[in-house]
């Protein structure tokens, strides 16, 4: 199930949206600090972002640093007023839609983007230098030699590697991995990290990093 943060302004389209796309079958989340967006996005890990657009620099900010971020797909919710204020920095995000939204557009227009984003992690292997995690065999090697994980090691290390480059709180990484209706203590994300850095990382060999204070990434480059 795709989950959604949706950023907007506190009123009664906004949350009429929310309860609408929670309806269409998505975990949607609805956010009213725009102030705070970028926070919530690295906390909560969605896998796509609606973006509520009532001025140019909203726009440009919240786009730019989304995508700085390597965050997730980007659509903004454009009110028509500002349109074209706004148009030449809609190139910043993955689509836009303008108000009145259409709920099955915006619906297609989430569903293709979600798309194209697993499908850019759906091959069967996922390569990182000497460690390549075979997705159809659940199997990981590094070097050509096979590492044996746990099934939530395993997990949360496909996690990591098919999002490189990419920033997740320890909260985020419960949420994806363990689950939604998981009520253990985020320590848990710790001890796992080092039992797989223990089993695929030495001298030559380095994958995961910790971003103090936040969390949890994999190397965008090996």
């Amino acid at each position: 199930m795709f989950s959604i943060l949706l950023i907007a302004e506190k009123n009664k389209a906004a949350t009429e949206l929310h309860s609408r796309l929670t309806e269409s079958g998505f975990v949607c989340s609805l956010s009213c600090d725009g102030d705070k967006a970028i926070e919530q996005v690295a906390e909560q890990a969605p896998d796509l972002v609606l973006v509520e657009v009532n001025s140019r620099s909203r726009v440009q900010e919240l786009s730019q640093q989304i995508k700085q971020g390597k965050y997730p797909p980007v659509i903004a919710l454009v009110q028509p007023g500002v349109l074209d204020n706004v148009d030449g920095h809609l190139a910043s995000v993955d689509d836009f839609v303008v108000a009145p939204y259409n709920l099955p557009e915006l619906e297609l227009r989430i569903k293709r983007l979600l798309h194209e984003d697993t499908n850019t992690d759906a091959d069967e292997l996922v390569r990182c230098g000497d460690l390549v995690i075979d997705l159809a065999g659940c199997e990981v090697t590094l070097a050509g030699r096979p590492i044996e994980l746990t099934f939530r090691e395993y997990e949360l290390l496909k996690f990591l590697a098919s999002h490189k480059g990419r920033v997740f709180t320890r909260e985020a990484l419960l949420n994806k991995v363990w689950g939604y209706d998981y009520y253990g203590g985020d320590r848990t994300v710790d001890v796992h990290i080092r039992r797989i850095r223990s089993k695929i990382e030495d001298s030559n060999h380095t994958f995961i990093e910790t971003v103090r204070n936040i969390g949890y990434r994999f190397r965008d480059t090996i």
